[in-house]
């Protein structure tokens, strides 16, 4: 029996398309953002955007390995920004307004087609639904549910910058778990990702885990194609209420 529904947000609420402009664009905001707190960054943007991107990857490698997410002050002065050596100059809260920043600007978020109306179909089933994201930011994703319409629905909306663990570590599943009141044995988990989302299912003993297809993110998933393998792939969230309806007859 599964009885809640829990969502990851990027590539799963919404895609994420990138664009080189929108990249400099955040960029170009992030030294502003920055020259206002009496931090100069002496780089050009489009070197400053290569360097973010660098970074980040250097970062994202450091949290899978680890499992764990470091407070966005730390991740700004340690690792994206790490060359300007500026010694926790970027702290609260111009660290938090930077990282929603990053991950409303940087990109193209699109909302799923069907979106409200898959969340209204499962409500309407009885499931509790939920969020479970890795995030640098506490602010970015209640925004985007609350954009998409959606917040109303959220019994829980757990984020790794919150909790400092990140998928596929079963801690962050287990938070989520406790806090709609459901076992882990009587959940659904909705991801675009193998290597975080299928596996952090799989880690944490998640009742039913759901894959919806993000072509642009399998490149990442490469290593775990032919070891981790969700029990539905589906191409659109309006596929889920039929498959709960088939697991609870």
């Amino acid at each position: 029996m599964i009885r809640a529904v829990l969502f990851d947000v990027g590539g799963t609420l919404h895609t994420v398309q990138r664009d080189p402009g929108l990249a400099d664009r955040f960029s170009t905001t992030l030294k502003q953002k920055l020259q206002e707190v009496g931090v100069s960054l002496p780089i050009e943007v489009p070197a400053l955007s290569a360097l973010l991107g660098e970074n980040a990857e250097r970062y994202k490698q450091w949290s899978q390995d680890t499992q764990l997410e470091l407070p966005n002050v730390q991740i700004w002065n340690e690792y994206y920004l790490k060359e300007f050596q500026i010694r926790d100059a970027v702290s609260d809260p111009i660290s938090e307004a930077i990282s929603v920043l990053y991950d409303a600007t940087r990109v193209h978020n699109v909302p799923q087609p069907d979106l409200l109306e898959t969340m209204e179909a499962l409500r309407k089933q009885g499931m509790i639904l939920g969020v479970i994201s890795n995030i640098i930011s506490t602010t970015f994703v209640p925004k985007v549910l609350e954009d998409y319409g959606i917040a109303s629905y959220m019994s829980c909306v757990i984020m790794s910058e919150g909790v400092g663990v990140r998928k596929p570590n079963p801690a962050i599943f287990e938070i989520a778990a406790k806090q709609v009141g459901v076992p882990l044995s009587e959940m659904a988990y909705v991801g675009d990702t193998l290597s975080r989302d299928v596996l952090g299912c799989r880690n944490a003993g998640v009742g039913l885990s759901i894959q919806i297809s993000n072509p642009s993110i399998a490149h990442r998933d490469v290593a775990f194609v032919d070891t981790v393998t969700p029990d539905y792939l589906i191409h659109k969230l309006s596929e889920i209420p039929a498959i709960i309806a088939a697991q609870n007859t």
